[in-house]
């Protein structure tokens, strides 16, 4: 009995010892994954900071929303998040009700026929073109979808220029070898290297 008390109470012991070390009681530093917590909400809080100096008139609790949204969703996909927002800028100017003229909907302005057909695998529910104009769900589907361009063009110019004029476009172009614009890859580039000089690397 007491042999079995003992390896009870040996592994409660270091279970809790275990517990303590995790949350930082015994050692002065943070363990890993809090310090990564403490650092996306500083970054995250710096992302609300931006867009309000870009002027984007929304309540601050929906901005931190965004910002929580756009720096998760990009982390999740291997993305750097300044280059996410900086294609948010170029296509909508952080406008999440922005509407084109070809359709093309919210912060990252997503045709609804493709958002339709890729809203599962972004881990979105679909419910109808009103979707994208929820500013979570559109970035998940604007994330998504740029990082599914980059997997397939393996070169963040031409998965660019994908996202811009679509992949099927692109692929006829660079199969029949002719010119394309290269203007909206440009303005990103421009953009991320901006945003960059503001905000912090993941």
């Amino acid at each position: 009995m007491k042999t079995k008390q003992k390896i009870i109470l040996t592994s409660i012991g270091a279970g809790a010892l275990l517990f303590v070390y995790l949350y930082g009681g015994l050692n002065k530093d943070y363990p890993i994954f809090q310090r990564e917590h403490i650092k996306q909400g500083r970054i995250e809080k710096e992302i609300v900071a931006f867009l309000k100096d870009e002027k984007v008139d929304i309540p601050e609790e929906r901005l931190l929303s965004i910002a929580r949204m756009v720096y998760r969703t990009s982390k999740n996909h291997n993305l750097d998040y300044r280059l996410m927002l900086a294609i948010m800028k170029v296509e909508s100017n952080f406008r999440h009700d922005a509407i084109s003229p070809k359709g093309a909907r919210g912060l990252f302005q997503v045709k609804p026929s493709l958002a339709r057909y890729i809203a599962d695998d972004a881990g979105v529910h679909w419910s109808g073109n009103n979707t994208l104009d929820e500013p979570e769900k559109n970035i998940k589907i604007g994330v998504y979808f740029f990082s599914q361009l980059l997997k397939d063009f393996e070169s963040l110019n031409l998965a660019l220029h994908a996202y811009n004029m679509g992949p099927t476009k692109l692929k006829k172009i660079l199969t029949e070898n002719t010119s394309y614009s290269k203007k909206f890859s440009n303005l990103v580039i421009k953009e991320y290297k901006r945003i960059s000089s503001i905000l912090p690397s993941s």
